[in-house]
């Protein structure tokens, strides 16, 4: 998307700060991008350049220059990828644990988007030179189903979708600690923490609205670990790590938000052993599904648990099996197929 927009603030935006109203207007450019062309005196007001942080009055018509699209700065390697599915407009695939999916400082290579590259070489560019066809990501640690697009329209059309929350994403993840209840909802805000800038938080003044629903799976009470499956209405950074863990119900092996730390605490050394082995979060992306933006055909796809991951389960429901009535249930409630 290039060229020039002019957006009018509605008077229910007043109050609302210019760069958290350009985010929501344009669902298609990053926060990162959208703080770049305030930066460069590509936005203004009545033709005079404007700050990130103005706070609108509500009635303003906003005018944005967008330009061409920077080079792809990242470069292509030939990293070994698991297509679930790819046509001539987007890709989905089984991203690993351990990848990151976008380049950054400390992960100039070795990125998804590098991987991505080198596979398809028509990525959309409107994600940015570092993010070429990326409309969502994963945590560096957490496996599973992603969507990448490879032209604007198409990214363009997802990007509509993720902020609808009319995306289909749900999740496993392994937590410490028996939960009560047989579901339920999370709605908590979700931004910057106050002092550790590494973490997210629902503490802070300029959360946007998060929400998580999960489900029981198994309990493991001897242990006291909880299996959930896990549906996102939101996409924030974290959110899922961050709502179980306020929760105190951490994410086995996430040591940012406390999981590592409570591993070194189970009874089981065999079960402690493969937890402190695992070096990565409990937590997989197991299930997405989408409307194709160009066939309009309703699409899911679905990715096993890793190995790692799966050994863990297999062990705990050995363990359990002759004397929790649960166990006995079907083995798709602790596996993911792929459809």
């Amino acid at each position: 998307m290039t060229g020039s927009r002019e957006l009018q603030a509605a008077r229910e935006h007043a109050g609302e700060r210019l760069d958290r109203f350009l985010a929501e207007q344009l669902p298609e450019l990053t926060r990162s991008r959208i703080k770049r062309l305030i930066d460069d005196g590509q936005v203004s007001i009545a033709g005079a350049e404007v700050k990130a942080g103005l706070k609108l009055r509500g009635g303003e018509a906003v005018a944005i220059l967008l330009p061409e699209p920077e080079p792809v700065a990242a470069l292509p390697e030939a990293i070994p990828l698991i297509v679930l599915y790819e046509d001539s407009h987007l890709i989905v695939i089984d991203k690993p644990s351990h990848m990151v999916v976008h380049p950054a400082p400390g992960h100039r290579g070795g990125t998804l988007v590098n991987a991505l590259l080198h596979h398809c070489r028509d990525l959309s560019g409107i994600g940015g030179g570092l993010r070429p066809g990326i409309v969502h990501r994963l945590d560096k640690e957490t496996s599973g189903v992603m969507v990448a697009t490879k032209d604007d329209r198409t990214h363009q059309q997802l990007a509509r979708q993720f902020k609808a929350h009319t995306i289909r994403r749900r999740y496993r993840a392994l937590v410490h600690g028996l939960v009560q209840n047989q579901q339920g909802t999370i709605d908590r805000p979700i931004g910057r923490h106050p002092a550790q800038r590494l973490k997210m938080s629902s503490s802070t003044r300029r959360g946007r609205r998060a929400v998580t629903h999960w489900q029981v799976l198994r309990r493991y009470d001897r242990d006291r670990l909880t299996l959930l499956d896990l549906t996102l209405e939101t996409g924030r950074t974290h959110q899922i790590r961050v709502h179980l863990a306020e929760m105190n119900l951490p994410v086995v092996g996430d040591a940012l938000y406390g999981g590592a730390r409570l591993a070194r605490g189970l009874a089981d050394p065999q079960l402690r052993k493969l937890v402190e082995q695992l070096g990565r979060q409990f937590l997989h992306a197991w299930q997405l599904g989408f409307i194709h933006p160009e066939s309009g055909a309703d699409l899911e796809f679905r990715a096993a648990l890793p190995p790692e991951l799966q050994h863990i389960i297999d062990y705990l429901e050995q363990k359990y099996a002759p004397s929790t009535p649960d166990a006995a249930a079907s083995p798709p409630a602790v596996r993911c197929e792929p459809a």
